[in-house]
């Protein structure tokens, strides 16, 4: 099979940081394959991607294409040598179409001046059908899925004629049957001699897709094998040196192919008690004339003790329910009560008073300043703590932080901008800020989305201690595993309105099959069943 890429010796210093982000990376991709980059956060993944692309230059070594060396100093120069790269965080435009988002920057015109749009929609159109993706090229970006919107930034890049493309975390935020339909277009763009390289954590999607994965460990390539060769264990011992399993000892059976130990997450749970801390009382939030409401006439409970979870599809209601428990958006009517206290028409500020810690969905864009230190993002709603005579004490700002940094495993020091952070380091300081200072209940909104394998059994063992201790705790959460190994009770939310309610199966004696439950609460999902 022919290689299209080789990156060789690729090193990587930032200034400030003593130990290297990449050590010597040797990695080749041959064409038409589908190579997974596997690693816990902080192992390099994300900066030999970033480097490839252009968007950060390497200290040492070289990249050759098609055995010529390329010099990359940015993403332009990244798409003309055919290579495409897809963030996880999506770059589009809600407002602008999806021909619109596609042709940016490279727009077919109509007298050499204006967009021609009837061209950009022929023009994209022919990509999206060619790749049989379920989008159309006139539909605006903000009526889209999720799963749409991450194939509108595939067929960005296809456009473009690239031949790598690069996919950080694809299915972090796709349902199962999304992560379903994208990996056929992968495999019909490897087909056709595209190659693709996956940033995953996700052990069972790295067996299902890929060719070949390659594992980084602190910014070193540790192993490259063919994926028919290894299990999801070896894999996992590769990424982190886990000893060879022990007698008796088993795979983590639900959350997406997670190792455990010798016990399997959740840990031993308690009853949950019967006293209310947080209920919602007919909420209806609706858009100004839009005639079906955002979310319908929505009531529940959730108690101390109790880990409440909410699943649904993308547009159906998840992400207005994570705004209105955040305070980011107003009731139409209805109510809101914390310990019978009214709390409907509390702002952000104020719910964090009466008892809020709050985990946002998109932690960098939400939950994080990325030009402030470290220090600084952690104290930020605790700045009184930490304050004398009306100053802040930077000196105890910084020892607290630094102490979560090292109980939470956080690769990073305290006084380091967090951009400086990898991304999923990133999210285990929001993580650590909201865990350490909730009071009366906690909002998890796909709280392991982008985290390795270690520190989402990690975040998992957290929810269940906060659980345990009398927390009511609230997930929103795409990840069915992930719902199943953690919930005493699941919401299914379809088109704004409580679809179904049940308690969670797999924590009663009798367990039913977990393949069973995920297909029921699909369906519901789906709205192709109702009763």
């Amino acid at each position: 099979m022919e290689t299209i890429l080789e990156m060789r010796r690729i090193t990587k210093v930032y200034p400030g940081r003593v130990s290297a982000a990449n050590r010597e990376v040797s990695l080749d991709l041959r064409r038409g394959e589908i190579l997974c980059l596997a690693g816990e956060n902080g192992a390099g993944k994300s900066t030999l991607m970033k480097i490839l692309y252009g968007l950060t230059p390497a200290t040492e070594g070289e990249i050759r294409i098609r055995g010529k060396i390329a010099a990359i100093h940015s993403p332009l120069d990244a798409n003309r040598r055919g290579i495409g790269m897809v963030h996880q965080h999506f770059m589009l435009f809600s407002e602008f179409t999806v021909a619109q988002n596609v042709v940016m920057g490279i727009e077919p015109k109509k007298f050499n001046f204006f967009l021609d749009t009837a061209k950009s929609n022929e023009l994209v159109q022919k990509v999206i059908d060619a790749h049989h993706f379920s989008i159309e090229a006139g539909k605006t970006v903000g009526s889209l899925t999720v799963g749409q919107m991450q194939q509108v930034e595939i067929v960005k890049m296809l456009y473009r004629n690239v031949d790598i493309l690069i996919l950080d975390e694809p299915t972090a935020v796709l349902t199962d049957r999304e992560t379903e339909s994208l990996f056929k277009s992968f495999r019909i763009l490897a087909e056709t001699g595209k190659s693709l390289i996956l940033i995953t954590h996700k052990l069972s999607e790295i067996k299902e897709i890929s060719d070949r994965v390659a594992v980084m460990r602190k910014g070193e390539l540790t192993a490259v094998k063919d994926t028919a060769d290894l299990d999801e264990r070896e894999i996992s011992r590769l990424m982190y040196r886990l000893p060879e399993p022990s007698a008796g000892e088993q795979m983590f059976p639900r959350a997406g192919g997670f190792p455990a130990s010798s016990r399997e997450v959740p840990l031993k749970r308690k009853p949950v008690s019967d006293r209310t801390v947080l209920s919602f009382q007919d909420v209806t939030v609706r858009r100004r004339n839009q005639e079906r409401p955002l979310l319908n006439r929505i009531s529940f409970s959730v108690h101390e003790g109790e880990i409440l979870a909410f699943a649904g599809v993308g547009g159906n209601g998840l992400g207005v329910l994570e705004a209105v428990l955040g305070g980011f958006l107003p009731l139409n009517s209805g109510r809101i009560l914390c310990r019978e206290e009214d709390i409907s028409r509390c702002n952000s500020e104020k719910l964090r008073g009466r008892g809020l810690a709050y985990v946002p969905s998109d932690r960098i864009a939400y939950g994080s300043a990325e030009s402030a230190p470290v220090w600084e993002n952690i104290i930020i709603n605790r700045r009184r703590e930490f304050s004398e005579w009306g100053f802040l004490n930077r000196k105890k700002s910084e020892s607290f932080a630094t102490e979560l940094l090292d109980r939470y495993a956080i690769a990073g020091n305290s006084s380091m901008p967090l951009a400086f952070l990898s991304g999923g380091n990133i999210q285990k300081t929001v993580l650590a800020r909201e865990i350490e200072q909730h009071n009366d209940y906690i909002v998890f909104c796909e709280p392991t989305r982008g985290l390795d394998v270690s520190s989402s059994l990690y975040v998992y063992s957290q929810m269940e201690s906060l659980r345990n201790s009398g927390t009511a705790v609230i997930l929103i959460s795409s990840n069915l595993d992930e719902i199943l190994a953690l919930a005493d009770r699941i919401i299914v939310l379809y088109r704004g309105s409580i679809a179904a309610e049940r308690e969670n199966p797999l924590h009663s004696p009798a367990a039913e099959e977990t393949g069973n439950i995920k297909e029921e609460i699909g369906e519901r999902m789906l709205g192709l069943k109702k009763t």
